[in-house]
């Protein structure tokens, strides 16, 4: 058994911020090497998830596109007033519009352990344009340390305008017509004036995302597959065959025959080439033959296809799964956790979830920090989280 000590050091987020985005009037949350999202149905774990999705989408070039699939900015905003005085918590008050003190905002960063992340988008000024109701990114900024202060700032964008501290403590002024469509993450990434943004924007392309796989009679892992190397399962799962396969000519081979004989006991699974195509089939105890992809249930094929995710040979940054409860049998969920574990060895994983089996088996490593959210007045708050517990977080003023 591999120790803790022996593990490769992985550079992890420890913080997240997420402000007036649906629910999520306000949420910091720490994060560990295993971040643990739960909660009751309607509580705000879905809308997490999609926050670090727009993060992600930062450094891709989409997150306007992707707040004007979720409906435009005002579709996103926290419905609720700024803030809530004790008497309304208190039950003795009812919930009343306030008068605002603050612009409207919705914002989102991270901070890990070299650089923070951050950027406020707004509403945008009316106008005949077609594009009217595109947010405008306002702010953006990436800083250095614990908090975001004016001596740990290195990258800062105010509207149309990025500058970059030189190594002198000085500021260069490296583009003055941004466009309020274009994070600086796509535009100003350079290896010589902005070498930060640069390697932050790269960091964050590794991060992945897996939803539900499809696992229909048509589903594309059923089908035969191109056989390639494979370390990078697809998001669909279009290649499950191929990326088994590839971990075990160059990824934990040892890993990959311990998850399957953990969740199927006296299980073999079987990757069949022919004609330069590849396919699955596994051979369970009782029966005299393989059964193929066609034929194996919805459950097991989704099992396959989070062990194909979890035990990448190229693992990212970061790793974002979304209920991967979903079809399983409850009896896979305890293997579905120590997989999950087996991959947090060499990477990162937030996992969104409400399933008890599974939740009580990532409670059982060490390395598992638990996030439990819950909904008070329509506002996604933290359980048992204290002032004193919320980390340390500032955003930029505009």
């Amino acid at each position: 058994m591999e120790s803790e000590d022996s593990r490769p050091a992985i550079e992890i987020l420890d913080t997240l911020a997420i402000s007036n985005y649906r629910s999520l009037r306000q949420l910091i949350t720490p994060l560990a090497r295993v971040s643990l999202i739960t909660g009751p149905n309607g509580s705000g774990k879905s809308s997490v998830y999609r926050a670090l999705r727009l993060l992600a989408d930062t450094a891709q070039g989409g997150v306007i596109a992707s707040l004007a699939r979720e409906g435009g900015i005002e579709s996103t905003l926290w419905a609720g007033p700024e803030s809530f005085g004790l008497a309304v918590k208190r039950g003795q008050k009812p919930v009343e519009g306030t008068r605002r003190t603050e612009p409207v905002a919705l914002r989102l960063g991270f901070r890990g352990a070299e650089f923070g992340y951050a950027i406020d988008l707004g509403i945008p000024i009316p106008s005949s344009s077609a594009f009217s109701r595109d947010p405008v990114i306002k702010t953006e900024c990436i800083w250095h340390g614990a908090t975001l202060r004016p001596a740990t700032l290195l990258v800062e964008r105010r509207n149309s305008v990025a500058r970059i501290r030189r190594e002198d403590g000085e500021w260069e002024v490296i583009a003055n017509h941004l466009q309020p469509f274009d994070s600086m993450m796509d535009i100003i990434a350079d290896p010589q004036r902005a070498s930060e943004v640069l390697q932050l924007r790269d960091q964050i392309r590794t991060w992945r995302f897996y939803d539900h796989f499809r696992t229909d009679p048509e589903a594309p892992a059923r089908q035969p597959q191109v056989a390639t190397y494979t370390p990078v399962l697809a998001h669909d799962g279009r290649d499950l065959a191929a990326a088994l396969q590839t971990i075990r000519e160059i990824g934990d081979a040892a890993a990959l025959s311990t998850t399957i004989a953990d969740a199927f006991p006296g299980a073999e699974l079987d990757v069949v080439g022919g004609g330069g195509r590849l396919s699955i089939a596994m051979r369970q105890h009782g029966l005299l033959r393989a059964l193929d992809a066609a034929e194996l249930s919805d459950g097991t094929l989704r099992y396959l296809l989070w062990t194909a995710a979890l035990l990448t040979p190229r693992p990212p940054r970061l790793m974002v799964l979304n209920e991967p409860e979903s079809s399983l049998h409850p009896d896979l969920l305890p293997a579905l956790g120590r997989l999950i574990s087996i991959a947090a060895r060499n990477t990162q994983v937030i996992v969104v979830s409400h399933a008890s089996r599974l939740i009580a088996t990532l409670k059982d490593d060490a390395k598992c920090l638990s996030i439990q959210l819950q909904k008070e007045l329509g506002e996604t708050t933290i359980v048992g989280q204290q002032n004193l517990d919320v980390p340390a977080w500032h955003w930029l003023a505009r």
